[in-house]
């Protein structure tokens, strides 16, 4: 697929990975369609991508009408869109004994809800066209399980397999989908984390990890921008993903518990020395 001229939308573009990578689709001369929750954000980005922006429009992907007003001011443009990046997303940390159902609801209203509502308003039109390109960003967390992230991890795995899915469906379409799984990217998740309670004095510990460890958002972009076109179905980015998706496909599964119970053991002691 050329990406020149292309329209492709990015959600949650006002920051981290979705300005990184509405910026490299803009660099290969694709048109943008840019949404995200916060307006100045938003207009920031426009500013800096001048022309290659067709759409600024601020857009909450958990709410539906919300994206089916993106959706029809895209097809105002053209009949269908060339590649819709569902990128929207927030962070959650907490076990199953103290995470609230308000921070279940947050956590899949946006992060499932959102992917969800973005393939249900684009994906049918680009059936129709038979082209197209659905990038929907999961995590490593997606497929590698870990303690005490318990409804951000849920939501991942939904993402993957509903990519996994939808993949198999579209196979005969020409429309291809893919899954990108991110490590530790250095962006501001971590600021704006729903932490519960027991957790919260671990947000600082999570803040530096992601500064110091992280990679840089242009990273996720870049596995982004190459993975279009191509039949890729899961596309892991940064080592530890990459060391992650290898382990959960060729360790045996009590390896991977024995992992997950290490870690938890770890972050309880952080917490015990406070």
């Amino acid at each position: 697929m050329t990406l020149d001229g292309a329209l492709c939308v990015v959600t949650g573009a006002g920051s981290g990975i979705g300005r990184a990578t509405a910026a490299a689709l803009a660099a290969r001369g694709a048109r943008l369609v840019i949404s995200d929750l916060d307006q100045a954000r938003l207009d920031e980005v426009a500013r800096e991508l001048g022309g290659a922006v067709a759409i600024a429009q601020r857009v909450d992907v958990g709410d539906r009408a919300q994206v089916a007003a993106l959706a029809d001011a895209c097809h105002r443009l053209q009949p269908a869109v060339d590649v819709l990046v569902n990128n929207a997303g927030i962070g959650q940390a907490g076990g199953i004994l103290d995470t609230s159902l308000d921070d279940w609801d947050a956590t899949l209203r946006v992060n499932l809800m959102g992917v969800v509502y973005g393939c249900h308003y684009f994906v049918p039109n680009m059936v129709a066209a038979r082209r197209g390109h659905v990038i929907n960003v999961s995590s490593m967390l997606g497929f590698y399980p870990t303690p005490r992230v318990i409804a951000y991890q849920a939501s991942k795995f939904a993402v993957l397999g509903l990519t996994l899915s939808m993949r198999a469906e579209l196979a005969d379409t020409g429309v291809h989908a893919t899954a990108i799984c991110p490590g530790l990217i250095n962006t501001a998740i971590v600021d704006a984390t729903r932490f519960a309670a027991r957790e919260a004095g671990l947000r600082a510990t999570a803040q530096k990890l992601f500064r110091e460890r992280g990679w840089p958002p242009s990273r996720v972009a870049d596995a982004i921008v190459g993975a279009i076109g191509h039949a890729t179905a899961v596309r892991p980015v940064g080592p530890e993903a990459w060391a992650a998706w290898g382990l959960e496909r060729l360790a045996p599964r009590a390896l991977g518990d024995r992992l997950g119970r290490v870690m938890h053991r770890q972050v309880e002691q952080r917490r015990a020395r406070g």
